[in-house]
């Protein structure tokens, strides 16, 4: 089957947090067959910072930033049978989806795949008039990034067909095991660009045990943090490719995950940072949120901390030993559970079983 895939940027993950998650999700899709094409807008210089060159298992295509360039993109949709708009596209949103709904085959499996499903929700909430209420009785399905029951719901709710989340995972062939780098050389890393719901998180659970640590070493990766005051200890490296990411997990003694406000207020969201640090066997802490035990075990596989108190404590009582079995059982658990080819298969199966209902009404 062929798939039109319209989205933020598979070659780019500059200010393009779901990258990862295309690229292992269509790589495992492709590996079972899926004629897969990736539309993506250039704007926000992401091609500028691309990190991958277009792979060999999907045909990627770039259009101007323009209103013109995006109906031309969109007309390719009409020759496919699952045509697919990601949110956070970045360029005419809501006009894209209507010209995706406006120009696919009736026939064709339509899919709004969300990549931020609470931050889409409260805005649709505070929207009575929001374009993707008026399109959900066209769309067949919505599939999205995480969420849990909470968003299944709230989606029913507004009036999707169907919602059903595919969680974020490990690409064992991106994210693995790698010798250490002694530029990234800490007692615990944080990787994560300043973005308005996650900066005050990050104070709480990275700046403000730095500030109570001062004899320990603390790494701040990503984009946006230059003009933020922090201690000393605090080692702020810039925006970090992803082809430095594995080494940056392994590197330091343990590593942080902080999720934004909304992702952690609505739980069954994992990052795609939780599996990229699990995959390359990093000790990993993270804040709080409600599912954390669908995908790693507390305190055996992942060690959770409700505060900035509580990373600090966990910090200071972290030996080298203890940090390095937790990365290796959170290796082992991802490999064996969350693989993107695991989510393929759940993905494979509801695309086939469209299908088949449309031959069965033929």
């Amino acid at each position: 089957m062929k798939i039109a895939f319209y989205g933020s940027s598979l070659v780019s993950a500059y200010w393009n947090g779901a990258a990862t998650y295309y690229r292992g999700l269509l790589r495992a899709l492709a590996e079972k067959g899926y004629d897969i094409t990736f539309y993506e807008p250039d704007v926000y210089d992401r091609q500028k910072n691309r990190d991958i060159d277009p792979p060999e298992w999907c045909k990627v295509v770039v259009y101007e930033g323009t209103v013109g360039a995006l109906k031309t993109a969109t007309e390719q949709a009409a020759t496919a049978d699952i045509v697919v708009k990601a949110s956070g596209v970045g360029f005419e949103d809501d006009f894209l989806l209507e010209e995706l709904l406006r120009k696919a085959r009736p026939e064709a499996l339509k899919i709004f795949w969300d990549v931020d499903a609470p931050a889409t929700l409260a805005e649709v909430r505070g929207a009575p008039d929001h374009p993707l209420r008026g399109a959900l009785s066209k769309i067949d399905m919505v599939l999205t990034y995480g969420g849990g029951n909470p968003v299944v719901d709230a989606y029913r709710f507004i009036g999707a067909q169907e919602c059903i989340p595919i969680y974020n995972a490990l690409d064992p062939q991106t994210h693995h095991p790698v010798p250490a780098e002694p530029r990234f050389t800490a007692d615990l890393g944080f990787l994560g660009n300043r973005l308005p719901d996650r900066e005050a998180r990050v104070e709480e659970f990275f700046l403000d045990p730095a500030s109570r640590l001062p004899d320990q070493t603390f790494l701040l990766g990503g984009s946006g943090w230059q003009d933020k005051p922090m201690s000393q200890n605090v080692n702020y490296i810039g925006h970090v490719s992803t082809r430095d990411h594995n080494a940056f997990n392994v590197t330091p003694k343990a590593v942080l995950n902080i999720s934004r406000a909304s992702m952690a207020e609505n739980g069954f969201s994992p990052a795609t940072r939780v599996f990229e640090a699990a995959g390359a066997g990093a000790c990993l802490i993270t804040d709080f949120w409600e599912g954390i035990d669908l995908f790693l075990k507390p305190d055996e596989e992942v060690l959770v901390a409700r505060d900035g108190g509580d990373v600090a404590d966990i910090l200071g009582g972290l030996s080298q030993e203890r940090a390095k079995e937790i990365g290796q059982r959170a290796l082992q658990r991802v490999l064996s559970e969350h693989t993107y080819a695991h989510r393929a298969e759940t993905v494979d199966l509801l695309f086939r079983r469209h299908a088949e209902k449309l031959e069965a009404a033929e």
